[in-house]
């Protein structure tokens, strides 16, 4: 009897393919697209705009619907909202009240596409053996002390620093079919079976469908404050610490000085945003709790030279780790090179060339 895989599909190209895929290589594929809109929070729909929440979500459903259809396969709604707004929304809500600059992404992925919608659609009696995404990543569980996450084949759409936080038994039954094509191959196989309309559609890049994180506070987390210097001499107003993150240097207002001003601390009990100049963001070490160790503690790896990536979109710097506590959850890592604006809150991930060692909350 053929293997059950559930695949996620999103109404997108890359969980539409990983879908055809798997059910060319004799899979029994079942087609499930998590809902998470619930029209709780006033959000404008921004029509030609793509995002993961938003009011535009019925017509994502309705795109997976077509992929599921033209496959021949079941598809089911799973209906997240509250798991997502707790998990997702509320965390992003505190850690930016509290000055800490979140990758919802991420989190998203940790709690809710590789957990609660799994456990969800068990509830509503879907069954199956594997869970499938359209992720740009490889998976390799040879043995433990070495890497079971591996950047996909095409590094320029690898998705592996939004996979970071997943641990080996969430991966253990997950199937990443794409991890061997690049971008254009799947764009290119979408054309060769008749799916232009997938194969031309616009990527989906945003968090929020429209673009502006402030639809998610309250007017009371709009808290003008001041703006200071290293020293605390007031330059200006802000409008509030949600609106701000470490390095930021656009949206800040504040002129005449002799050199251009970043945001390099929030101090949420003063409600200040402090401003400096470029060069007091460089930092030779950050430290991260909340470690996810993707090797065995004993492997050889941990001891060599590593690739630390601190943001999305960090091209990589080389690093050692310099302190290791896992009952603690704690690392600390020192890069060969200063690095620029490392804010709380985002997500530090490790490489040993293509594969995942660790990935921890930079604190």
């Amino acid at each position: 009897m053929a293997k059950k895989v559930a695949v996620g599909l999103s109404g997108g190209v890359d969980s539409a393919l990983a879908a055809f895929l798997l059910k060319q290589q004799g899979y029994e594929v079942i087609g499930m697209t998590m809902a998470t809109w619930d029209g709780s929070i006033d959000m404008p729909h921004v029509e030609g705009r793509e995002g993961c929440f938003g009011p535009g979500e019925d017509a994502s459903i309705a795109e997976a619907k077509t992929v599921a259809d033209r496959l021949g396969i079941p598809h089911h709604v799973v209906r997240i909202s509250e798991d997502y707004k707790r998990e997702v929304l509320d965390y992003f809500r505190a850690e930016y009240r509290a000055g800490r600059t979140p990758n919802p992404c991420v989190r998203c992925n940790q709690f809710i596409k590789f957990g609660a919608l799994q456990r969800a659609a068990r509830r509503m009696g879907i069954d199956f053996d594997y869970f499938a995404t359209g992720h740009y990543a490889r998976l390799d569980f040879k043995n433990p002390d070495v890497p079971f996450l591996y950047a996909a084949l095409d590094h320029g759409k690898d998705q592996t620093y939004f996979l970071s936080r997943l641990t080996a038994e969430q991966l253990s039954t997950v199937m990443f079919p794409l991890g061997g094509m690049t971008k254009v191959q799947v764009k290119e196989l979408a054309k060769e079976i008749g799916w232009v309309d997938f194969a031309t559609k616009k990527e989906s890049m945003d968090f929020l469908e429209c673009g502006d994180y402030s639809v998610l506070f309250n007017e009371s987390d709009n808290v003008p404050g001041d703006f200071v210097d290293l020293q605390g001499k007031v330059l200006g107003r802000h409008r509030g610490i949600i609106h701000y993150t470490i390095g930021q240097r656009k949206g800040l207002n504040i002129g005449g000085q002799p050199e251009p001003l970043f945001v390099v601390a929030i101090d949420v009990k003063k409600n200040q945003v402090v401003l400096g100049p470029r060069s007091t963001l460089d930092c030779t070490a950050v430290e991260g709790t909340e470690l996810n160790l993707m090797v065995s503690e004993s492997s050889p790896l941990l001891k060599g030279e590593l690739t630390a990536h601190i943001r999305l979109g960090h091209k990589g710097t080389p690093a050692r780790i310099e302190a290791l506590d896992t009952q603690k959850g704690f690392i600390r890592v020192r890069f060969d090179e200063p690095q620029f604006a490392s804010a709380p809150g985002q997500i530090l991930v490790l490489y040993a060339d293509s594969g995942v060692v660790a990935s921890a909350i930079i604190a």
